[in-house]
């Protein structure tokens, strides 16, 4: 893949220097080269131009509120390693009624960034009908070629045309609607298949994205069902803490004593099959490498794999599903901690607490930093490991993490507040069935005999029975290969029609 379209050029002459209002930035000659030159505008895809109604609104800060069926999306919610858009509590806000405009969100409609991280976009997956956003998205009316425009939105072509517009040093950068000026290169050769090709590619990756919320949801369902559904007879009751309580923890900067912890605490503490904290039922910790130079000394960054070099995996690029976002790589002659087979990565500080990643396949060479816990299975159970990773997940959604967690900036889980988290002892079978939708060694993408015609009816046969891990891995697979198509548009190249 073009790690770039953009040419530095060895010398400036005077006269460009005059003709560029004689500024010296670097940035101002630099030229983007697109070999294609049969291209539409991002203005040409749109069914109509773009209305102010198109925009959403700013309500305020003093109208977020703690909880409302209303939400106010941010940009944050449009990511750059997503194609749909990322709701957590920071990118989705509950607002006050009174504020809330009605968008009228659908699925397939397309979202876009015009301020902050501009041009990034996403594809709603489903009807959004409590949700508007910030005056910084936009919504765009478009009907046809909707995958394609959005590949080409997704990859670096369109990114780098959009800094040249907007300048990166801008302390707040504002695109307006200059998005709509950039080129989308068409193919020449073969185009009306080269199209199809990208826009199921596009498709497929979307299918995978959507599968992979839907099943993290099914497995907090499916934990919660079964805690609810099997209690004791006990009943849970609020009691303030008491002096002998708070000697044996040994904590007043703790949310330990907060009535909502104590009742979800409850629920699996009176879990007819009982219950066992994370230390004693069998798993150790270990804190993976600093990678502070003052520490290693000397390290060579790469954001693609170099021979001898470590593989990354790091808290701040673990997904709220359960899969490493964007791998990077290290060089270091210091021999640093490696990861294994069944080892939990738990992000134990800032942003990335509490986020969790199994290891499924055997590795070498991986390793991961200070932030990150290993959590190893003494038991060496990889589905007792997915299981617990799972649930682990489950405490966090429901705030449990924070409560057991300490200090701001994100605060931290540290290793010695694990034996506070207590986790339920599931019947063997349930166990498999939720580490079945995280992982499920069942499911072999063969896609040698696949093609255009088939390949979407064959490919959602695959992500029925995949967990998310599989659901990601292809994904990840699947978006190299459109990457590689769209280079090759871009650079006037032929498109191989292939899914092996």
């Amino acid at each position: 893949m073009n790690s770039s379209y953009i040419r530095t050029p060895e010398s400036i002459s005077i006269k460009s220097i005059e003709e560029k209002g004689f500024t010296l930035s670097s940035s101002q000659y630099m030229d983007l080269i697109m070999p294609n030159k049969n291209y539409k505008l991002v203005g040409d895809f749109l069914s109509r131009p773009l209305k102010r109604s198109d925009l959403g609104v700013e309500v305020g800060s003093l109208n977020y509120i703690r909880q409302s069926p209303l939400y106010f999306l941010r940009t944050k919610a449009l990511q750059s390693y997503s194609f749909l858009p990322e709701i957590t509590s920071e990118s989705a806000l509950p607002v006050m009624p009174s504020v809330f405009v009605k968008q009228n969100f659908k699925e397939g409609d397309l979202l876009i960034s015009k301020d902050s991280n501009i041009g990034e976009i996403v594809i709603l997956e489903k009807d959004y009908p409590n949700f508007m956003t910030s005056s910084a998205i936009y919504k765009l009316p478009i009907n046809e070629y909707k995958y394609y425009l959005l590949a080409f939105i997704k990859h670096q072509i369109f990114r780098e045309q959009l800094d040249f517009m907007v300048p990166k040093g801008a302390t707040i950068r504002h695109a307006k609607t200059m998005f709509l000026d950039c080129k989308i290169p068409i193919p020449n050769k073969d185009a009306a298949e080269t199209i199809k090709f990208v826009e199921v590619l596009t498709q497929a990756i979307i299918d995978k994205e959507k599968l992979i919320k839907e099943k993290h949801q099914t497995i907090f369902d499916i934990i919660d069902n079964e805690l609810k559904n099997n209690q004791k007879e006990k009943s849970f009751s609020m009691d303030f803490p008491t002096i002998n309580e708070i000697d044996s923890i040994g904590r007043l900067d703790t949310g330990l004593y907060n009535e909502n912890f104590k009742r979800l605490n409850f629920l699996v503490k009176n879990y007819k099959y009982g219950s066992i904290d994370l230390i004693s039922r069998g798993f150790n910790w270990e804190r993976g490498t600093s990678l502070e130079k003052n520490f290693i000394r000397t390290r060579i960054d790469s954001d693609t794999y170099v021979k001898g070099f470590y593989e990354l995996v790091l808290p701040t690029n673990i997904s709220q599903y359960g899969f490493v976002e964007k791998t990077t790589y290290i060089g270091t002659p210091s021999k640093l901690k490696t990861i294994s087979q069944g080892d939990i990565i738990f992000g134990g500080e800032g942003f990335g607490k509490g986020r969790t990643y199994v290891v499924i396949e055997d590795t070498n060479n991986v390793a991961t930093n200070y932030h990150a816990i290993r959590i190893i299975n003494k038991n060496n159970d990889l589905t007792e490991s997915i299981f617990i990773r799972c649930f682990l997940a489950y405490r966090r959604e429901k705030g449990m993490i924070d409560y057991i967690g300490v200090g701001g900036s994100g605060g931290h889980c540290a290793p010695s507040y694990f034996h506070l988290i207590e986790t339920p002892l599931f019947p063997k079978e349930r166990q498999k069935n939720v580490a079945k939708l995280y992982h499920n060694e069942k499911a072999v993408y063969l896609t040698k005999s696949w093609n255009l015609d088939n390949f979407l009816l064959n490919d959602n046969e695959f992500n029925k029975i995949a967990g998310i891990y599989e659901l990601d891995k292809t994904a990840k697979q699947l978006k190299t290969k459109l990457n590689l198509a769209i280079d090759n548009i871009v650079n006037d190249k032929s498109v191989e029609i292939d899914f092996a």
